[in-house]
């Protein structure tokens, strides 16, 4: 990817390849707080309209979670491994999305700017948006897998999907649903997705480039560092609602469909909780975006590093 400035001569093939791996690197960490922010999105869910009333009464008794009571809730009832739950579709979804997207950013970007100049800030906004919506296509399997397998504990047993990695999610998805159910949430999972990558990487190559033309800074893992965690808080501002009703949507089943759409869903969710339901689950959602963010820019950096000098030692 054009993150680093030799980059514009090194293969597509490496921005591909290394943004995947970096990815699946900061998933691997981040996994747990994910899964933390998917349960905590999923709190005050409608199933039904005698659900409706069950969960309003059920709020009355018991307020909904914050970060720490919803982790004190999960240690004592299912313990702190089961936040774990969902890693292998977390890596796929990785390899997936993120490797498509992350790619298509650099390989779009270097079509358009082919000679090299500053390329401005709308521009890489509207490369990101294109760039996150390819991404989404092909990865929303993978994290229609990873919504449930997170979510399972919160269902009661009987309801349970209980996939036993993501190749066996993918495998009764097709069967017991239809091969379009793994589409599922495709298009809330595009708008975020599209929002998110011009969030994301168009805030992160603009801050960077921005901080390095200043000549304050030099391109180094500190300038990496705060270009990362800017690109991370604006990620996540403007992506929370879409990733709210996209984790709904895809938890729901066939069989007690809720929602009829995104608008639908979005509709919902507004009538029946108010605007800050968008934005439950913000903590974790930071908390897991906001080092994600900066550990997969940081390794895609060292790795394009590392793939730069061995390529330079077989030459």
């Amino acid at each position: 990817m054009s993150f680093s400035t030799s980059d514009k001569n090194e293969s597509q093939i490496k921005q591909f390849i290394v943004s995947g791996v970096a990815g699946m690197i900061a998933s691997a960490i981040t996994h747990p707080i994910d899964s933390l922010k998917v349960r905590m999105q999923l709190q005050g869910e409608l199933e039904s309209t005698t659900q409706q009333i069950i969960n309003n009464a059920a709020k009355t008794a018991k307020p909904e979670k914050g970060t720490l009571r919803m982790l004190s809730h999960i240690h004592q009832t299912e313990g702190l491994f089961t936040l774990y739950k969902g890693l292998s579709a977390s890596l796929l979804r990785q390899a997936t999305y993120t490797t498509t997207r992350f790619g298509l950013y650099g390989v779009i970007k270097d079509i358009l700017n082919k000679d090299n100049k500053a390329f401005p800030f709308h521009k890489k906004v509207l490369v990101g948006m294109i760039s996150g919506a390819g991404g989404a296509i092909v990865g929303t399997p993978a994290d229609v897998i990873m919504v449930r397998m997170q979510a399972d504990g919160k269902l009661p047993p009987q309801q349970r999907r209980n996939y036993t990695s993501a190749f066996n999610g993918l495998y009764r998805i097709t069967k017991e649903e239809g091969l379009l159910s793994l589409w599922k949430g495709c298009s809330p999972n595009i708008i975020r997705a599209m929002f998110m990558t011009a969030g994301q990487i168009a805030s992160y190559d603009q801050a960077k480039q921005m901080m390095i033309t200043s000549g304050y800074f030099q391109d180094n893992i500190n300038t990496h560092l705060i270009a990362s965690t800017i690109a991370a808080f604006v990620a996540s501002l403007v992506t929370s609602p879409m990733d709210v009703i996209k984790t709904r949507i895809m938890n729901s089943s066939k069989s007690s469909t809720v929602y009829k759409g995104t608008f639908d869903c979005f509709a919902q969710t507004f009538k029946s909780e108010g605007v800050a339901a968008f934005y439950k689950g913000f903590g974790p959602y930071f908390l897991r975006l906001g080092p994600h963010t900066i550990l997969t820019f940081i390794f895609v950096e060292q790795l394009s590093s590392l793939w730069k000098k061995c390529s330079n030692m077989w030459k």
